[in-house]
């Protein structure tokens, strides 16, 4: 009898003895994850839905145009100053190009983020009739893509073009687009690198190596161009 009592008693104090230190502090563990995790969870409902990814993608698009239209004005410039060494005919030559590709870009664009816009709307759409849950976020502007790409390729042109546009002298104006380019090209390849959470240096050589090659074809194009036509012009004048 007195064994049984003792078990009994033994049974009773091990039901509603706390339980180990251990294992307290891993339950109290978990309550602070678990509330930690709603007060992350309520903050992002508190924030909107931020759209970080469409702000790289427009981020990632304003890089892109400046550095087009710097990269094709600057190249533009050099190419006509190996052809015609005149201020004017460079001049009416870049003006032409930095609308041309203005434009060009703004249509590029329009017509992109237009094919994304209707795949995400069909995309919806479709959720909707299955009954899922529809995506957060805003659909893409086509107009105002394009017009943002068209003021970042302008933006971009600008800077050779004020930089050596209005100069007279041949070898100060070359001079001129050519150092402002390698400048600018420098500076967007480091902000690039920036954004993409990649070496500044390494991304600011890439973006300028790029440019001068791009200037270099350009010019040597030009120049061979020019060769074989004064060649042309000669044979004819025989």
């Amino acid at each position: 009898m007195e064994v049984q009592m003792n078990s009994s008693v033994h049974a009773t104090t091990m039901a509603t003895s706390p339980p180990p230190v251990a294992q307290r502090k891993k339950d109290e563990g978990r309550e602070v994850l678990a509330v930690v995790k709603i007060g992350v969870e309520k903050q992002d409902d508190a924030a909107g839905g931020v759209d970080y990814a469409g702000k790289a993608q427009w981020l990632r698009a304003a890089v892109l145009g400046v550095n087009d239209g710097l990269v094709s004005v600057a190249s533009l410039m050099i190419g006509v100053g190996a052809v015609n060494q005149s201020a004017r005919a460079m001049l009416v030559s870049v003006l032409a190009g930095l609308v041309a590709g203005a434009c060009s870009m703004a249509i590029g664009e329009f017509v992109s983020v237009h094919a994304q816009y209707d795949i995400e709307v069909a995309a919806r759409l479709l959720r909707r009739k299955r009954g899922l849950e529809e995506e957060r976020g805003q659909l893409p502007s086509p107009a105002k893509a394009a017009a943002a790409s068209a003021l970042a390729f302008a933006a971009g042109a600008a800077l050779p073009v004020l930089a050596g546009g209005f100069v007279r002298p041949w070898a100060v104006r070359v001079a001129a687009v050519c150092a402002v380019t390698t400048a600018a090209l420098a500076g967007f390849g480091a902000v690039g690198g920036a954004l993409g959470g990649t070496s500044l240096a390494r991304s600011g050589a890439r973006v300028l190596l790029g440019g001068w090659a791009a200037m270099a074809v350009c010019y040597s194009v030009l120049w061979l161009s020019r060769l074989a036509m004064g060649a042309q012009v000669s044979a004819a004048t025989c």
